[in-house]
């Protein structure tokens, strides 16, 4: 065509047009915005998210046959699974139902220790999987999943579940035995039965109400131990439905003859364990000062260890894999993040005891369209590794020489829950204030010593030039400020053409042109412009090159200027170490413009330990309430909360020799320990008010009652403290970091130390207050 240039073909209108393919390379290339990696192989990870009503375990259970569907149909494909939020609940059905066998066995031995008769033994283990069957009725009609905590609750009710059966057996078969015993068949029965409901169901209403409070701990302690009160609830209400109702008609069932009368010479005799308690008590009520003195001083002795004991929030939960964070060094590409990566993955695989890893390098997020060039090593090690702590911290050391210059570091995966990671908050006015600062508390976290994996949010800096315009100058070349920056800045955004159809997809088409490679500086301001009135012009005609520094980021919160200061307790007592902390870090010498709040593990236990301490305080002040309704007065329920104190001597005394801390989940034992306490107070006093409403003077009721309500209470105790041993003794976890070992030493201890002392103090305390009793009623002193 005239005019046209070589290769020109006709365009619209007439004019000449060149093909696309005769200025420019067009092909059909792939590009990945990330790399993903896996036991040395490329490789997609998968992560797949359940719907919020969904069941977790099937979700995850129909995600691994899928993925075994693919490995038949596709050729040369493995699927690995890294991480199955499955596998926590699995072991939890494991661990109840072990636990439900264990208890069971434990609750046959105190039974035949103490009744020495098979067929209450079997009327008694049956409450056990028939509650649990109810409260899991009723959990399925209420929409409330098995999760951790639910079967960790079932796990925890199972020692308490059989205490409702055992205390309705024994009367029954304590008075069946009874020669003097008028009623048989099944009017003995009803009223063995009848005679125990009152303080049966006033128990077990007391350990639910002890639950209520929890419904107002706010936060992710309270959202994560409501499912763990409700399934406590519901399983204590089908244990009362189940002994007063089936426990009674199995005792009809499998006696219907009654059982073999007790001899005449011992119709009115007590076990020698009895008869050894009723002596002491008997000391005991004729040296009153002296018993609840040694109780007192106990108990102030006790409050002595914690101190010793220490705090924590929630213990940490060694599990054997850990995840690695790199970003690269100031100034470096993508590919050379790659590359680091493939270098750190070499190293990896070689480690001893590395079962599975696997990396990802690059990608985009919603908040940032941009690929990344940082980089997470998820690394899987074998259950059996020793010492995983230190292997973390080589781990990691072993990393950095790969770039000096990047930044490498151990994930602290275990989010706001469970974690023992402190964190600061400096704020100041300016960068520079802050800087200072940072480096100031580093230093004072390094020197108490208690801490490791200490680090900031401070960004990397790097040199930085800036080209000061020279604007009169540049307009005298015809040029703005805009188009030289446009020309200078790197391309950041591909922009999409259009979109072409190809194998039936839409397929986007970009512009990709070479960009201006500058070895120096020099080169950079030797750049030509594209001036329309002058020829040879260079970037260094109209500007003024300054040098200086920048940071990679900046960070605000709340309008203010700020750094995180981060690091990991290294110790137990995480309440100590932070309060030593914050005692050095207050005796710094700070800039006037900074401020320091703190966050993080510290701010957790803050506001758990109070909540849970006002639901502790709110739950007595509740029993105190349903024991005032039940027994009709003010003094009776304040002798049965006298037994509330002197849990504290065995749970303290447990924690310090076991050497576990006051956390989250000892205040929830101790929460717990209310209910079970108060249960075996309630037993004893029904028996004396009893006995005193036929007449019998105080002292000799509660003699009578000592002896009566020992074996059930010690049965109880054992039942509870036996179906608890596998957690306490760390055999089991039943529910993760929350329900933990030292929920069970905490019960346990407190059930030991309370079920001794409260068999001396609440008599005592009990006669103590009927003389103020009888003064109210205008009655004599019956103590004889």
């Amino acid at each position: 065509m005239p005019g046209g240039t070589a290769g020109a073909v006709p365009g619209a209108a007439g004019l000449p047009t060149v093909r696309l393919s005769d200025i420019a390379s067009v092909s059909l290339v792939t590009r990945a915005e990330s790399v993903s990696r896996t036991n040395g192989k490329p490789s997609i990870g998968i992560q797949v998210t359940k719907a919020s009503e969904a069941n977790t375990v099937e979700v995850v259970n129909a995600v691994k046959r899928e993925a075994a569907r693919i490995e038949q149909n596709v050729p040369g494909a493995h699927a690995l699974v890294m991480l199955d939020q499955g596998k926590p609940i699995e072991d939890s059905v494991r661990t109840m139902v072990s636990k439900a066998a264990f208890g069971a066995i434990f609750a046959v031995v105190v039974i035949m220790s103490f009744l020495r008769n098979v067929r209450t033994t079997l009327i008694s283990i049956v409450s056990i999987p028939l509650s649990l069957l109810i409260a899991l009725l009723v959990l399925q009609r209420l929409g409330i999943t098995l999760n951790v905590m639910t079967l960790g609750a079932m796990t925890v009710a199972i020692g308490r579940v059989v205490d409702d059966s055992i205390v309705v057996i024994e009367n029954n078969y304590r008075r069946m035995r009874l020669r003097s015993e008028e009623l048989e068949g099944e009017r003995l029965i009803v009223s063995a039965t009848g005679e125990m409901f009152v303080p049966i169901f006033s128990s077990t209403l007391v350990t639910i109400a002890v639950f209520l409070p929890l419904g107002f701990v706010s936060g992710p302690i309270g959202q994560l131990f409501m499912p763990f009160a409700l399934t406590m609830v519901f399983a204590l209400l089908a244990s009362l439905l189940v002994a007063v109702t089936v426990v009674p008609a199995l005792t009809h069932a499998l006696f219907p003859r009654g059982a073999k009368k007790r001899p005449h010479r011992r119709e009115r005799q007590s076990g020698a364990l009895a008869r050894s308690y009723r002596r002491t008590l008997e000391w005991a009520l004729r040296h009153k000062l002296l018993t609840a003195a040694t109780a007192v001083l106990l108990l102030l002795g006790s409050l002595a260890l914690s101190g010793i004991v220490g705090f924590s929030f929630l213990p940490e939960e060694e599990q054997k894999y850990v995840m690695i964070t790199y970003t690269p060094g100031p100034g470096k590409r993508l590919a050379d993040a790659e590359q680091a990566a493939l270098s750190a993955e070499k190293l990896l695989m070689a480690r001893k005891g590395v079962m599975n890893l696997q990396y990802s390098v690059g990608g985009q997020s919603p908040m940032s369209p941009a690929p990344s060039r940082s980089a997470l090593f998820y690394v899987q090690y074998a259950n059996s590794f020793a010492d995983f702590a230190a292997e973390k911290k080589a781990l990691v050391e072993a990393l950095r020489p790969i770039d000096p210059s990047g930044s490498w570091g151990e994930m602290n995966y275990g989010g706001g829950v469970g974690s023992n990671k402190l964190s600061l908050n400096v704020y100041g006015d300016n960068a520079d204030d802050i800087r200072a600062a940072v480096g100031l508390i580093q230093g004072a976290i390094r020197q108490e010593g208690s801490f490791d994996r200490i680090d900031n949010s401070l960004s990397q800096t790097y040199s930085q030039y800036t080209f000061v315009v020279n604007e009169p100058k540049l307009a005298s070349y015809g040029l703005s400020a805009g188009q030289l920056a446009l020309q200078l800045s790197p391309s950041r955004s591909r922009p999409v053409l259009t979109n072409i159809t190809e194998n039936g997809r839409d397929v986007p088409v970009y512009l990709e042109t070479e960009p201006p490679a500058y070895a120096t500086i020099q080169d950079m301001q030797a750049a030509p412009l594209p001036s329309p009135l002058a020829s040879g012009a260079v970037l260094r005609d109209v500007t003024q090159l300054r040098e200086g520094v920048s940071p990679n980021t900046i960070t605000r919160k709340d309008g203010k200027l700020y750094a995180e200061v981060t690091a990991n307790v290294t110790v137990k007592n995480v309440g100590k170490a932070t309060a030593a902390l914050q005692q050095r870090i207050a005796g710094l010498k700070l800039p006037p413009t900074v401020s320091v709040d703190y966050g993080g593990v510290s701010q957790q236990m803050n506001d758990t330990f109070r909540q849970l301490g006002l639901a502790i305080a709110a739950a007595v002040a509740i029993v105190y309430l349903l024991l005032v309704i039940t027994f009709g007065g003010g003094l009776i329920p304040l002798t049965i909360l006298f037994s509330l104190p002197f849990t504290v001597i065995g749970g303290l005394v447990a924690l310090y020799l076991t050497g576990e801390t006051i956390s989250a989940s000892v205040m929830m034992g101790a929460l717990m320990l209310i209910g079970i306490v108060v249960t075996n107070a309630i037993v004893l006093i029904d028996r004396v008010l009893h006995m005193e409403k036929q007449g019998m003077p105080t002292r000799q009721a509660l003699l009578e009652a000592a002896s009566t309500r020992l074996r059930p209470i010690l049965m109880t105790a054992l039942a509870t403290i036996g179906a608890l041993l596998p957690l306490a003794l760390g055999f089991e976890s039943a529910g993760g970091v929350l329900i933990s070992k030292g929920l069970g030493i905490t019960v346990i201890g407190g059930l030991i130390s309370s079920t001794l002392l409260t068999l001396l103090i609440v008599p005592i305390v009990y006669e103590t207050l009927a003389r103020f009793r009888r003064k109210r009623d205008g009655g004599a002193d019956s103590r004889h």
